[in-house]
């Protein structure tokens, strides 16, 4: 696939990883993490006034390029639905290392926070998926 294509869809990926990010982790669910909280989550996190944003905007694009190289170089994905299950199971499968790793080794998150947290990455990781998807099918796929 056109590698303009990859990389466009791969940005446009990145804003919805970002907005959705914010909404969901930020808003949605941030009541909920604060009260599923491990011990050393309070020394550990950042509060809102301390936010690195360039990282956190790198990280949000390298998801959307994630997504963006397998779907247009591997996968041949080009449809919101077949973006959105493939970015559920990728989001799941990496939430699932992430999430287990961290519980297992640190006092972050308990275990429903845990699960909570690869159950929002898996839904969150389909809409991305499917952005990605549909922006690398638009104008036929080339």
């Amino acid at each position: 696939m056109n590698t303009n294509k990859i990389l466009l869809a791969g940005l446009v990926g990145g804003v919805a990883a970002f907005l959705l990010g914010w909404l969901v982790w930020g808003i949605l669910l941030s009541g909920f993490y604060a009260n599923n909280a491990g011990p050393a989550a309070e020394a550990a996190m950042r509060g809102d006034k301390d936010m690195l944003w360039i990282p956190l905007i790198l990280g949000n694009l390298a998801w959307g390029y994630f997504f963006a190289v397998i779907f247009g170089r591997w996968a041949n994905i080009s449809t919101f639905v077949t973006g959105a299950k493939a970015g559920a199971v990728l989001g799941l499968l990496v939430a699932l290392f992430y999430d287990l790793m961290n519980l297992g080794t640190t006092y972050l998150m308990t275990t429903t926070g845990a699960i909570v947290d690869i159950i929002a990455s898996a839904l969150v990781s389909a809409i991305i998926g499917g952005v990605v998807g549909w922006m690398l099918g638009r104008n036929g796929g080339k």
